[in-house]
């Protein structure tokens, strides 16, 4: 049998309920169902399968709230990093040219090459992933050939093509 948890009596469930009404945010709506459904006794699992939330989160949810009361469901959301990094129009050029010529080292122009060109100019860490956001911004593409199958038949690919070109008789 499933454990219920326990709510601490911050709101009677009837004020609970009221809060889930008139809530306008989606978000916190759906946090103020979690708190009025665990107060009427439903076990994480039930609530999971009711409200779409994991039954792992929750608990947590449920032990943050007997601390802090009901102002967990208007908490707002940590503040994100900026993961983006703006380069000046010189340093923007000056990779629209790099990208322009073969990569370093041999290697072909990818997210992680131009992460590591970046990470040179400018002397601190910058993600592959941020390589890649600018290596598309520059409409730059890999300078590598895609790879042939072994085994293809070239003559037989140009008969292919030859044969597929003329238009079908209906």
């Amino acid at each position: 049998m499933a454990r219920r948890i326990h709510l601490a009596s911050h709101l009677t469930t009837e004020e609970l309920e009221q809060r889930y009404r008139r809530a306008k945010d989606p978000r916190g709506r759906g946090r103020w169902q979690v708190l009025w459904l665990l107060a009427r006794g439903y076990t994480a699992t039930a609530l999971a399968e009711v409200t779409g939330y994991s039954a792992y989160w929750i608990g947590p949810f449920a032990r943050r709230s007997n601390q802090d009361g009901p102002a967990v469901v208007e908490r707002p959301r940590p503040a994100r990093r900026n993961q983006g990094l703006l380069l000046s129009d010189d340093q923007l050029e000056d990779l629209r040219q790099a990208l322009q010529q073969p990569a370093p080292d041999g290697d072909e122009w990818n997210g992680r090459t131009v992460a590591e060109w970046l990470s040179r100019r400018l002397d601190r860490p910058v993600s592959r992933w941020l390589g890649w956001s600018y290596l598309r911004r520059l409409d730059g593409r890999p300078l590598a050939p895609r790879p042939r199958h072994v085994q293809a038949d070239p003559a037989a690919q140009e008969a292919f093509k030859r044969g597929s070109a003329t238009p079908s008789a209906r």
